[in-house]
């Protein structure tokens, strides 16, 4: 894929996120007058009744606030325009993002995890899942302070559309419940496919983009050989 077609598809894809993560997020909060105070009745919180109270309901409530503020700093902080304007405003809400996952987002994701209504299958999914978004935020902000600065756009991408994932699965499963479509396997598969499909998309077209770039240099490097050669004097053999 060339490199401005590639560059136009990044720009299209952050906007759709922008505004899918929005209207998931608006959809979330205006969900919360379930949750304060809990309604057992309610689509999330049916059936958990009997372990809410205690560690899991720090979790729960720690995840649903510090979720949608990640979304929304990631979705800013992955724009490229956003990080040439406004430097200084990327560098803080950054050390803001990468405190607010490793503190709240990943543990409480990580204590939930153990109680997922999908089985255990979705529960080392989600637990996977919060661990592979807090060891690409702390990777991504080494990079950054390391000033690997090729990296660290790599790994706060990563972290990106792993948290990304609640978007997908909500969209997904919201879709799957209009259209009556609810086999068994159906929950711990998405569990595992609402991060890892994004992840593996991601990691393609970087690797098509990287061949594109390479295979573009090749002539300017042979150009650069002959003329180096051709600087040199010729060797008669005998």
């Amino acid at each position: 894929m060339p490199p401005a077609r590639a560059a136009n598809l990044q720009r299209v894809l952050i906007l759709l996120a922008g505004v899918l993560i929005l209207k998931v997020t608006f959809a979330v909060v205006s969900g919360y007058v379930n949750y304060f105070p809990p309604d057992f009745r309610s689509d999330f919180l049916h059936g958990r009744e009997s372990y809410f109270y205690g560690g899991y309901q720090w979790a729960f409530y720690t995840h649903i606030a510090a979720g949608p503020v990640s979304l929304v700093l990631g979705t800013m902080l992955v724009s490229e325009r956003f990080r040439r304007r406004f430097p200084r405003w990327h560098r803080v809400l950054g050390r803001i993002q990468i405190a607010t996952i490793l503190l709240l987002v990943a543990p409480s994701g990580l204590w939930m995890s153990y109680y997922a209504v999908a089985g255990a299958v979705a529960a080392a999914a989600f637990a996977s899942l919060a661990l592979a978004t807090g060891i690409c935020a702390v990777l991504g902000f080494r990079s950054a302070v390391q000033r690997r600065f090729a990296a660290h756009r790599r790994w706060m991408w990563r972290c990106f559309l792993l948290l990304w994932s609640a978007v997908v699965l909500r969209l997904v499963v919201g879709l799957a419940t209009v259209c009556a479509f609810g086999p068994d396997w159906f929950d711990p598969f998405m569990s595992w496919a609402c991060w890892l499909t994004p992840l593996v998309a991601y990691e393609w077209l970087s690797r098509a983009r990287s061949r594109h770039a390479n295979h573009m240099s090749l002539p300017a490097i042979e150009i650069s050989a002959r003329q180096l050669c051709s600087g040199l004097p010729s060797v008669s053999t005998v």
